[in-house]
């Protein structure tokens, strides 16, 4: 049997949630409906897609160019753990690489998430100075 170590950024098991300063991040996930394409056709990865709000009663509200979507935040049923993988091979440094000798490949949660957006409607326009017809 194989086992794969896994840590917290507060040093504890996973298992038991830590709300101390140095315990996981907690993300959300957003989810949308259809698909996002960028003008000039190209990745969105590492740009910013929209802007996100929260009106006064918590409601999402995602500003994407000149749509706007309405959400709403529930509860995961099951959360998600973002683990990063350390890997077992020697880490290059001169002392690892003359004994040769392997550490165990292990995992640590960088964030944890338990509540996501959901935006269910499609876009709608966002319409200023409509010319009023003489």
């Amino acid at each position: 049997m194989v086992q794969i170590l896994i840590t917290s950024d507060c040093d504890r098991p996973v298992l038991v949630l830590c709300d101390s300063p140095g315990s996981p991040a907690e993300w959300m996930l957003m989810e949308l409906q259809g698909e996002v394409v960028s003008r000039q056709n190209i990745g969105l990865a590492g740009g910013q897609m929209g802007d996100l709000h929260y009106t006064k009663e918590g409601i999402p509200v995602l500003l994407i160019g000149h749509h706007i979507l309405y959400g709403k935040v529930v509860k995961l049923e099951k959360p998600f753990a973002v683990l990063v993988k350390h890997s077992g091979l020697p880490e290059g440094t001169e002392d690892d690489m003359e004994t040769g000798e392997e550490k165990p490949t292990s995992y640590q949660v960088s964030a944890l998430i338990k509540r996501k957006i959901i935006f269910k409607t499609r876009p709608k326009p966002i319409i200023t100075n409509v010319p009023k017809k003489v």
